[in-house]
């Protein structure tokens, strides 16, 4: 637990370093936690992009499977990599080790992200990479400077180039990026990549959210329903009371 909260802080140092000098207004993700199709291809673009560095280390790929309306056969030919078995939580094989002299420092789960984050947060970073050939990966973050995570959507999204504001006096700052190398997929099409994705991500820091929510439907309408009989007793004890 010492080291994931170390390794938390390292994460959210540059962060807070650039919060102090601007402001970065965050894309709304507009996700939708009813539209099964959409968590089904986050699913398996996190599975397929993500988890070869990143895991869900609290999420178990049956949970995953039933949640999401996956049958047993389609996990086990697009979902299950190696000797993984659908009762294994989502994890990989990477040492915390390697990741801290590939990229720095230990690469972190990702099952909260969108609630220590947030969704806006996930959806924005994942499009707001940009060239920079002096990073190690050749690429920065505007959302997150001097990140140490490559580019992996990067053939997907194409190469964006970082859009600077000059100010009299001040240093020049970043104000967003813009497409200057198109990749595989269309500007939209990217787009609803990275929303599946991060709609995923946000169904991964609570699965049983959906299900809360219906559930309190039947629990506000059982209070009233309560409420009303409550106060027909309560006026039923009391009518011969003055």
């Amino acid at each position: 637990m010492r080291k994931l909260i170390i390794a938390t802080l390292v994460l959210l140092l540059p962060a807070v370093g650039f919060a102090a000098g601007g402001h970065v207004e965050l894309e709304k993700a507009d996700i939708d936690l009813n539209d099964q199709a959409s968590l089904q291809r986050g699913a398996k673009y996190f599975v397929n992009y993500c988890m070869a560095c990143h895991s869900l280390s609290h999420m178990r790929y049956s949970r995953m499977a039933d949640d999401l309306g996956i049958d047993d056969k389609s996990l086990r030919e697009n979902l299950l990599f190696g000797d993984a078995q659908p009762t294994d939580m989502m994890k990989n094989s990477m040492r915390p080790a390697d990741g801290e002299v590939w990229f720095g420092t230990a690469v972190p789960d990702l099952t909260l992200v969108t609630r220590w984050r947030s969704p806006d947060w996930v959806y924005t970073y994942l499009k707001s990479y940009y060239a920079d050939p002096s990073r190690p990966y050749g690429v920065n973050n505007v959302v997150f400077p001097l990140v140490g995570m490559p580019h992996v959507l990067g053939d997907l999204q194409g190469v964006q180039e970082a859009v600077v504001e000059e100010h009299e006096g001040h240093e020049p700052t970043i104000a967003g990026v813009k497409l200057a190398q198109p990749g595989a997929l269309a500007p939209d099409e990217y787009d609803t990549m990275v929303r599946d994705i991060t709609a995923f991500l946000t169904y991964a820091g609570e699965p049983s959210q959906m299900e809360r929510r219906r559930m309190g439907i039947y629990v506000l309408l059982f209070l009233g329903l309560f409420f009303i009989v409550a106060f027909a007793l309560k006026k039923e004890y009391w009518k011969d009371v003055h």
